[in-house]
């Protein structure tokens, strides 16, 4: 009998009679992962699948797709990971570009006409001063917020709040006056003009635009000190709109200071100096939600002072007992001198004034 494993018509002729016939159509193991379909597993096909097979995905496929492709497919994944990272980190993003106009800045001395006269009382210093003079934040005359046609009570009130932190910050901190701090002003500056600020503060100039005391008050600690820390004050604030998307606050007020030689003792002469500093400040909306100023325009008048001294840096004040002399010359000539270096005559505080 034949092998019952062989059709009974025989083998074919060329075939090999087993599995040798198939060998050519067998797949391995590498061309059935590759494969985009897979049929479903028993658990699967019981399941309820409407279909007998799945399309398979994954990372494996990738190596089927052309190496053109495949390059393309990086080198757009590349270029937009590099517009984000630069998009980002760009250099233009980190400096802040100066916004709306430049402080300009005029300093007037005021020259008494006889020797500087000590208090009376050092220990009451601001005893002879006439009625309206408040102390520190107290005589600012800071008025209560009211809405504009643009802006909202709001932010009138905390642009006014604003302007008071700075007044206080440059015009009466101690810190400020009399101990070379002027990070405090700084902060409360918009980062538009703080690169103006730092200019001024470290090379004063007599330039209208560079002047240290247009943006705060400031002695020279190696020859005045005050007497008492407190500050006298007197003046007013007013708000207007420039434009509709700029809020603008003007101040005008006088700072009374008790001033001594620096060094001495408690007992040595008090003399009073007087600041009146007019002050225009701008906001737009981001810097009143900032809470900083942009202070556009300065001017200071302070004495008794002498004619002709450079006030630029420090105010340098005449103590008790000190005199003015006679003011300089003056020659139209002389190009070397800025044209708008101006000189007054120091009358006293009365009630009237």
């Amino acid at each position: 009998m034949g092998d019952p494993r062989e059709p009974p018509e025989g083998t074919p002729d060329g075939g090999s009679g087993n599995e040798d016939e198939y060998r050519s159509v067998v797949f391995d193991e590498s061309f059935v992962r590759a494969a985009r379909i897979q049929e479903l597993s028993a658990s699967e096909r019981l399941g309820g699948y409407s279909r007998g097979v799945r399309p398979r995905f994954g990372f494996g496929q990738i190596g089927s797709l052309p190496r053109q492709a495949v390059a393309l497919l990086l080198l757009v994944v590349m270029a937009f990971a590099a517009a984000v990272y630069f998009g980002v980190s760009s250099p233009r993003r980190l400096g802040v570009q100066p916004t709306g106009n430049q402080l300009t800045v005029s300093a007037i001395a005021l020259s008494p006409s006889s020797p500087v006269a000590a208090v009376a009382d050092p220990k009451n210093p601001f005893a002879g001063l006439p009625s309206g003079y408040g102390d520190g934040a107290a005589g600012l005359g800071t008025p209560a917020g009211a809405a504009t046609a643009h802006f909202t009570r709001v932010e009138v009130t905390r642009a006014l709040d604003t302007v008071q932190h700075f007044l206080v910050a440059s015009s009466m901190d101690p810190a400020t006056l009399v101990q070379a701090e002027t990070g405090a002003v700084r902060a409360l500056v918009t980062p538009g003009e703080q690169a103006q600020y730092d200019q001024s503060l470290s090379s004063p100039g007599d330039d209208q635009h560079h002047a240290a005391t247009g943006w705060l008050v400031r002695f020279d600690p190696a020859g005045v000190a005050l007497a008492v820390d407190s500050v006298k004050v007197a003046g007013s604030m007013k708000v207007t709109e420039a434009d509709s998307g700029t809020l603008e606050i003007d101040t005008d007020h006088t700072f009374v200071y008790a001033l001594r030689t620096a060094g001495t003792d408690t007992s040595a002469p008090v003399s009073l100096f007087s600041v009146r500093r007019e002050l225009r400040f701008e906001f737009d909306h981001t810097d009143i939600g900032a809470a900083r100023v942009r202070l556009v325009d300065s001017v200071l008048q302070a004495g008794p002072t002498a004619c002709g001294v450079q006030l630029a840096d420090h105010l340098q004040p005449l103590l008790a007992g000190q005199s003015a002399g006679a003011p300089p010359a003056v020659n139209p000539a002389d190009h070397s001198v800025p044209a708008w270096q101006l000189c007054g005559a120091l009358a006293p505080i009365t009630a009237e004034h």
